[in-house]
Parts: C-alpha cells; sequence; structure tokens
C-alpha cells in the first residue's frame, strides 16, 4: 500500500498553492501585455533618447512631435499642444512641460488596466468597476506608477464589493436593484478611494521603496545574479509567477519609466539558459530527449514557450545547476554592462527580447544579445559535462525516463499544454496518458452550435485547439457551427460544448453544468475532434 507522508502533503500543498497565487499574479498582468509593448514602443520611439527624441542615438530628432507625445518641450512647440496634449504651467502662466504620452499611460492607463482585470477575476464586471475607482485613489496618492497597489487594492476592491452584496442579496424590493447597485458600488468605490489616497498609497510606497530598495542593494553589491539561485529552479516547478509578475515586472517598470530600461525584465525572459540546455540534450543526449531537443529549441528561442525544456530538466535534475549558472552569467553580463529591457518580453522569445532592447540604444542590444549568448553558453557546456558523465548509464537505462519527466512537468502544472503535446509527439513518446479520453465516442441529441475550448487564461493552448477543431469543420464543409476560446472563469453556461483537458474537465462542469463536456488529452491533435466533427455532421443530415 502507498501512503503519502505529512511532509511530502505539505510540501505539495504549499507548492500548489504558490502556483495558484502566481497564477493570480499572472492573471492580472498577462491580459494587458499588449498595453506594456504599446506603452514601451511610445517610450522607445519618443522620450528624449528614443529614435526621433532630442536625445536620438541615430541623430533622427522629430522636432515638436516628440516632445509633445513623449513629454517634455517647450513654448517653440506650442501649436501641437491644442490638439494632442496638455501642459503644466507655472503661476506666471509659462509653459513648463508637456504632458505627452509616456507618463499618463505608465502612471494611470497601465495600473488601472490591471487594477479592472484583477477585480473582474474576482467579481465579474461589478468587480471591475469597483477595483478601478478604488485604485484610482491609491494611484494619485503617490508619486510612482503604482503597479504593487493595483495587485492588491484591486481584488481587495473587488472582493468587498462581493461581500456588500450578499448583505442584500434578495432583499431588494423589485424596481430598485439598478438603483441599489449602481449607488452602492459608487459608495463603496468613494470610500475606498479616499482610504486608498491617503492611507493605502503611503503603505504601498514605502512596500515599493522597501522592494526596490533591496534590489538596488544587490545591485550595489554586485549580488543580483543569485537570484537565478530562485528563478531557474522555481521555473521548472511552474513557481516563478509570483516572483516575476509580483516583484520584477512592477519594480521593473517603475525602473523604465525612471532610466527607459531595466535588467529586472531579463531575470526571467532570458531564452539563453533554456536554449543552452537544449542545444546540449541535441549533442550529448540519449534516446527520445535527444531526438526531439533540436524542435524544442527551436520553439523556446523564437517562440518563447520556455516551458517545453522544463521536462528535459526534470529528466535529469542536475541540470538545474546548468540553467542557474547560465542565468546568473546572463544577469551578471547585463549587471555589468548595462543591459536591459523597456518593457516586459513577452513570450520570452528573442523576438521580444529584440523588440524591448533596441529602443536603448544599438550598443544595448547588443549587451542584451551577449548576456542570452553567455546564458546559453554556459549552460550548453555545464549540461555538456553532466550528460556526458552519465551518458553511458543514461544509454543503459534509457526507457520511458523522457516520458515520465512530460508527465512530471505538466503535474508541476496542474494542467497539460500543447507544448507539452508538441513534444510528446515529436519525441515518439507515448506518456502515461496518450490515450487518455479518446476511448468512448460523443453522443448527444443535444444540436451542436457554440463549442468552446477552455483553460486556465484562455490562450495559447486553448486558442490552438479551437483554431484545430475550426479548420477540421471548414474541410468537412460543416457551417453554423462557432468554435471560441476562453477562461474556464469565463463559462457562462452558453456553451453547447466544452472542451477542456482532462485536468480542468471538473471545473469546467462546476462552471457550465448544462453543457456537454469533452475531454481531450492533446489539444493539438485529439481523436475526440473527428468524433465532434463527426456527430456534428449526422446531426445536420436530412432527417436526423
Amino acid at each position: 500500500m502507498t501512503t503519502t507522508s505529512p511532509a511530502a502533503t505539505k510540501a505539495g500543498g504549499l507548492r500548489t498553492g504558490v502556483q495558484r497565487f502566481g497564477t493570480f499574479l499572472s492573471g492580472m498582468i498577462m491580459p494587458n501585455i499588449a498595453a506594456f509593448i504599446a506603452w514601451g514602443f511610445i517610450t522607445m520611439l519618443f522620450i528624449p533618447k528614443g529614435f526621433f527624441g532630442a536625445e536620438s542615438p541615430f541623430g533622427w530628432h522629430w522636432a515638436g512631435v516628440a516632445e509633445i507625445i513623449g513629454g517634455g518641450g517647450d513654448s517653440a512647440v506650442l501649436g501641437w499642444q491644442g490638439a494632442m496634449t496638455a501642459v503644466t504651467e507655472s503661476a506666471d502662466g509659462n509653459i513648463l512641460a508637456y504632458v505627452g504620452l509616456v507618463g499618463p499611460m505608465v502612471t494611470y492607463l497601465l495600473p488601472l488596466l490591471i487594477a479592472n482585470t484583477a477585480g473582474r477575476m474576482v467579481y465579474g464586471e461589478r468587480g471591475g468597476v469597483v477595483a478601478t475607482i478604488a485604485t484610482m485613489g491609491v494611484i494619485v496618492g503617490t508619486n510612482i506608477p503604482m503597479f504593487l497597489g493595483a495587485m492588491i487594492m484591486g481584488p481587495i476592491a473587488a472582493w468587498l464589493t462581493k461581500q456588500m452584496d450578499r448583505l442584500w442579496e434578495g432583499k431588494i424590493r423589485p424596481g430598485f436593484e439598478m438603483l441599489v447597485n449602481n449607488f452602492s458600488a459608487g459608495i463603496l468605490g468613494m470610500i475606498l478611494a479616499i482610504v486608498g489616497f491617503f492611507a493605502f498609497g503611503p503603505v504601498m510606497l514605502g512596500i515599493s521603496a522597501v522592494l526596490g530598495g533591496a534590489v538596488d542593494w544587490l545591485v550595489a553589491l554586485n549580488l543580483l545574479p543569485i537570484v537565478s539561485i530562485i528563478v531557474e529552479p522555481a521555473k521548472v516547478l511552474f513557481l516563478n509567477n509570483a516572483i516575476n509578475h509580483g516583484v520584477f515586472t512592477p519594480l521593473g517598470i517603475e525602473q523604465a519609466a525612471e532610466t527607459g530600461k531595466s535588467i529586472l525584465f531579463l531575470i526571467e525572459a532570458n531564452p539563453g539558459p533554456g536554449l543552452g540546455l537544449l542545444l546540449a540534450f541535441t549533442f550529448f543526449g540519449v534516446g527520445a530527449a535527444k531526438a526531439s531537443a533540436p524542435g524544442a529549441a527551436i520553439i523556446q528561442f523564437f517562440g518563447g514557450i520556455h516551458e517545453i525544456y522544463f521536462p528535459y530538466a526534470l529528466s535529469k535534475p542536475t541540470t538545474i545547476l546548468a540553467l542557474i549558472a547560465g542565468g546568473a552569467a546572463g544577469v551578471t553580463t547585463n549587471m555589468v554592462l548595462g543591459g536591459g529591457l523597456a518593457f516586459p518580453a513577452a513570450p520570452g522569445s528573442i523576438i521580444a527580447v529584440t523588440a524591448a532592447a533596441v529602443g536603448s540604444g544599438v550598443g544595448n542590444l547588443l549587451v542584451v544579445y551577449l548576456s542570452v549568448v553567455i546564458a546559453a553558453v554556459v549552460t550548453f557546456l555545464v549540461t555538456g559535462v553532466i550528460l556526458r558523465a552519465s551518458r553511458k548509464r543514461d544509454l543503459e537505462a534509457e526507457g520511458d525516463s523522457f516520458g515520465d519527466a512530460i508527465a512530471q512537468t505538466e503535474a508541476n502544472k496542474g494542467k497539460s499544454s500543447a507544448a507539452m503535446d508538441a513534444l510528446r509527439a515529436s519525441s515518439g513518446t507515448a506518456g502515461a496518458a496518450a490515450g487518455a479520453g479518446a476511448g468512448a465516442g460523443v453522443a448527444t441529441d443535444r444540436r451542436i452550435a457554440n463549442i468552446v475550448f477552455a483553460c486556465d487564461a484562455g490562450m495559447g493552448s486553448s486558442a490552438m485547439g479551437a483554431s484545430v477543431l475550426r479548420n477540421k469543420f471548414k474541410k468537412a464543409e460543416i457551417d453554423g457551427v462557432t468554435v471560441t476560446n476562453q477562461a474556464i472563469a469565463n463559462l457562462d453556461g452558453s456553451a453547447d460544448l466544452v472542451i477542456t483537458q482532462q485536468q480542468l474537465t471538473d471545473r469546467a462542469k462546476a462552471q457550465s453544468p448544462n453543457s456537454i463536456h469533452v475531454s481531450v488529452d492533446n489539444f493539438m491533435n485529439s481523436p475526440r475532434y473527428e468524433e465532434v466533427v463527426e456527430m456534428v455532421r449526422e446531426q445536420r443530415e436530412p432527417g436526423a
């Protein structure tokens, strides 16, 4: 009989808790990455040291326009002011500076987007509105971009709104619902905004100062590379989101707003360590890991899907030391030579890294590239030594260890993914659950017209699965079927059929109990898709 020790259960529960916390943090940030990128490009182009700024490293100064859009300028370009931006004036009415886009976007737009997203995650649209109102008080009550404040005040405000609504749920007289709902949300939002202005904002300012001081202390003592000791193992175990989105991204945005770039954006997103690991398995690995590593390297480096290298590290846990060494080497390079990114690189692809680095000049781009290369080389060399030292033993014991590592990666993440499915297919590894969910056929009397692919975030793997099924319907010349993808939390019961990965089906059933549910193991190529297509085809036959 197999038993689980209390220590193991506690450790697993702690890891799961950290994963959920990290998922919640990333859920606030990731849907708004496009806004971060937009702000980053505006910064890259129009701040004084940007492409078109007054101190352009390329000599491309776009007089007037750059000062207005980026902020700054003088009365010589006053004619543009009325149509494009606001100004600040001294007491005697002299123009001091143009507000532009860069400052207001990082001060107001980005934190409010985060707050609204967080509020919606907790309590839908109503929670998002109150969270935004409350966070505005926090923003105005401080003098730095309040990302940490938005990530804390947003969920709190939405939760308080939810608890407030429960007080009079079912007790409002018919016809007064809208009046009570609007005034209660408005009054609560006002109170929270005032509290945020006078109390919460200053507290968050202090917390930001402490965290920023800790980072500055690590940089001053040349100790920032030791953060890789935490980050690299955390990535493999899917525990990195709490660190990356909870600390690095908010502090990095503050640094980028002041200096135009931040090294913090590259601590976790640097694709070098993963590339070095996969290249080492390409040359020195054995069996399925060796066969699949080249394709995985392309996906990781250019696609930015870092999770695809995690099974390789788990199949040979000592290679995590190589990832730590490579990550530390990359951080050291950027720290010594002053490399950094203007905005978060998401996903962590070399393409996204290039876009975020080039705005600070060719010199910065070369430093960032050098940090990627050095991180890859160091990881490659250390991993190569580890793999060569155990090559004979690995050849003798080679079985389905890589398939087990893929399964362990999915267990760590808490769900399957398209990346792992592709990795399993390319390596020829069946995995523990390769055929699960494909046995029983799909049968129902309900007419299928609205199919939804659902996953945790509603992006990534579910989007790919929806695209695959749409193409199958198109090839089968079946019309009148809508195939979309969304987060499980957003299921509203309107879907006729919901397709999820096995680990998520129970959650989907609870969220949309009246829908037909189909579990798949592989979003990219599941035999269940053919069953769904055939069922819909039969429903549309004459006399069906």
